[in-house]
């Protein structure tokens, strides 16, 4: 019998795997579980959150929240820095491995997708997948309604526009947005305002 973990280290490899496999689909309802924990957690105090999300992800920074729905597939492959906030309706697919960066910000209904299904018909109905991971860096700015796929790596710094879908990695300190996602410009000292809190 082959371990969770062995199968975890498989599908980092970015190889094909066996998304039917007992040890799979107990780990997804097991996220399913924690996640709905978290979500009915809304309003307690943010440490007894913090403490369920430290159960379902792989590492939690500080002040980390997401607000009610949050969802992933595994959470065991998710790593997330210091003082992160996702708005509602955040859904992670996290099969490759999903790494975010410090001060970060999601706007409602983000979606990362690591894993895809197998192109052929007969691979994909016998449970063939694949994944890839995605990095979010430091200071980056998600936009609500985004679409973040496999293998992209987001710089620090960036910021993504509502409603776009990312396919290609994303430069650090620019403003990318589109379908599909394209650098329109770089951000720059005439972006500050000169606000203080």
């Amino acid at each position: 019998m082959v371990t969770l973990e062995a199968q975890r280290e498989h599908i980092l490899t970015g190889r094909m795997y066996n998304d039917l496999t007992p040890e799979l689909i107990g780990a997804r309802a097991r996220a399913v579980l924690l996640t709905s924990e978290y979500n009915d957690s809304f309003g307690r105090p943010q440490a007894e959150r913090e403490a369920v999300l430290r159960r379902l992800l792989r590492s939690v920074g500080r002040e980390c929240h997401f607000e009610p729905t949050f969802r992933c597939e595994f959470g065991f492959n998710i790593s997330v820095g210091d003082h992160f906030y996702a708005n509602f309706d955040c859904v992670m697919l996290d099969g490759g491995g999903i790494t975010i960066g410090d001060h970060v910000l999601f706007g409602p209904r983000v979606g990362i997708y690591t894993s895809n299904h197998a192109v052929d018909a007969a691979e994909r109905a016998a449970g063939a997948c694949y994944a890839k991971p995605v990095v979010i860096g430091n200071n980056v700015w998600v936009g609500g309604g985004v679409t973040i796929n496999q293998g992209v790596t987001v710089g620090d710094g960036a910021i993504i526009g509502s409603g776009s879908v990312v396919t290609k990695s994303v430069p650090a300190g620019v403003i990318a947005a589109g379908v599909p996602a394209r650098v329109l410009r770089e951000i720059t000292a005439a972006d500050r305002t000169g606000y203080r809190p």
